[in-house]
């Protein structure tokens, strides 16, 4: 949805908030809650989904007549996509993620295959006038490469190229800007702006450039603009938030490369204050334990009192370590509510979030902004509402947080 009368910015959000496995069952899940939201949320104007697709869902989708379905309920409804999330390959619900969650990476053709699809299906249902996103995850998962093989590298390279080549041929045909979003994750090949950055500025930009140029063919400055207008980041505010990331410094550091944000994915974290008495830790850890769960991801990054940092690839193995007299603070990536500041003995990286939108309205430095909470299946009982309820509450928190800021 439009969140001011110029329609600058664009408020979504994402579908993979709602199990589903296949397209049968994501379409049943659409039918059933976004007119009831658009209702409550948006009565008077076109109201915005992140469609969250898998490899099978994506498949489905462009088989049997579906998308031209998919198309007539859109319009129906006065609902529109703009952004698809394309990290997730497989299912995402009801079934163990983990590092999974990252494969198949970007090194495969399976990767590019999944992406072209969503290049696809994107291209039918964007609006006119109206830039549209992919997210994808980023690159790939850190334990599964070496990183100083410059094999990996050109290899993932290559591959982004090949959907960038049909990213600028769905630009030229029809005038629809789609780009790839890379989104930077705890543990991820790129986690932090600094090391997506370099990945653009050794590999992308140059190595890239000249594949594009090759490939269209044009001259490599044009095909290095074209990478750039075509590859963006997805910048989720929980990923930052975990990493400790400076969003000035952050953003700063895109403009000087001259990479685009695609989207602000909106998304809080749990930051835990560990008290210096061995009880209360003692306590925190087994409040934690419910956060534990076995279906996601839930990487811990450690602040230490002398300033330095560790990192833990999942909230159970880090809880064993809860002790550590050196240990100051944790943030995890846990994505909870982000109406609510505190959660009994745990902070967020609320704050984060309105950083985020300070800057925002400072910069304008994209239009996309999608709301992002797909651990609602696994929160701990006492912070669930009913979903639709949870939905409306966090559109709502936005909404007012960025009228705070005159901009909404």
């Amino acid at each position: 949805m439009q969140l001011e009368s110029n329609g600058f910015f664009h408020l979504a959000y994402c579908t993979n908030i709602h199990p589903g496995n296949g397209w049968d069952e994501v379409f049943e899940n659409l039918q059933a809650y976004a007119p009831q939201l658009k209702a409550r949320l948006a009565p008077e104007q076109p109201f915005a989904l992140g469609l969250r697709l898998s490899a099978l869902e994506s498949e489905q989708l462009l088989a049997g007549g579906r998308l031209e379905a998919f198309k007539n309920f859109l319009a129906g409804e006065n609902l529109y996509v703009c952004l698809i999330n394309g990290f997730v390959f497989g299912s995402f619900h009801k079934t163990v993620v983990k590092e999974s969650v990252f494969a198949p990476d970007w090194q495969t053709g399976e990767r590019v295959d999944y992406t072209l699809r969503l290049v696809e299906i994107l291209r039918q249902l964007l609006p006119e006038h109206l830039d549209g996103g992919i997210s994808t995850l980023p690159l790939s998962y850190k334990k599964w490469v070496n990183a100083d093989d410059n094999a990996v590298w050109e290899k993932i390279t290559e591959n982004i190229v090949q959907v960038v080549e049909a990213l600028v041929k769905v630009r030229q045909a029809e005038n629809r800007l789609i780009h790839l979003d890379i989104e930077p994750e705890p543990d991820g090949l790129v986690e932090t702006s600094a090391e997506l950055a370099s990945f653009y500025q050794n590999w992308l930009l140059p190595v890239g450039g000249k594949m594009l140029a090759d490939r269209l063919p044009t001259t490599i400055e044009e095909a290095r603009r074209l990478l750039l207008n075509h590859v963006q980041v997805c910048l989720d505010t929980c990923h930052f938030a975990v990493e400790y990331e400076d969003f000035r410094a952050a953003l700063e550091r895109f403009e000087r490369v001259g990479i685009g944000i695609g989207r602000v994915q909106i998304s809080s974290a749990l930051k835990i204050e560990l008290p210096d008495e061995p009880h209360r830790r003692t306590e925190l850890a087994a409040q934690l334990e419910s956060f534990a769960e076995s279906c996601y991801l839930h990487q811990v990054v450690e602040q230490k009192h002398d300033g330095t940092r560790r990192q833990y690839s999942d909230l159970a193995k880090a809880l064993p370590m809860i002790h550590e007299k050196s240990a100051k603070q944790w943030r995890v990536h846990f994505h909870v509510p982000l109406f609510v500041e505190r959660y009994a003995a745990f902070g967020s990286t609320q704050t984060d979030i309105r950083r985020v939108f300070e800057l925002l309205g400072e910069k304008r430095f994209t239009r996309h902004l999608e709301i992002e909470t797909y651990t609602w299946d696994v929160l701990p009982p006492n912070l669930k509402l009913d979903l639709v309820e949870s939905i409306c509450r966090e559109h709502n928190w936005v909404r007012d947080e960025l009228s705070k800021l005159n901009y909404a």
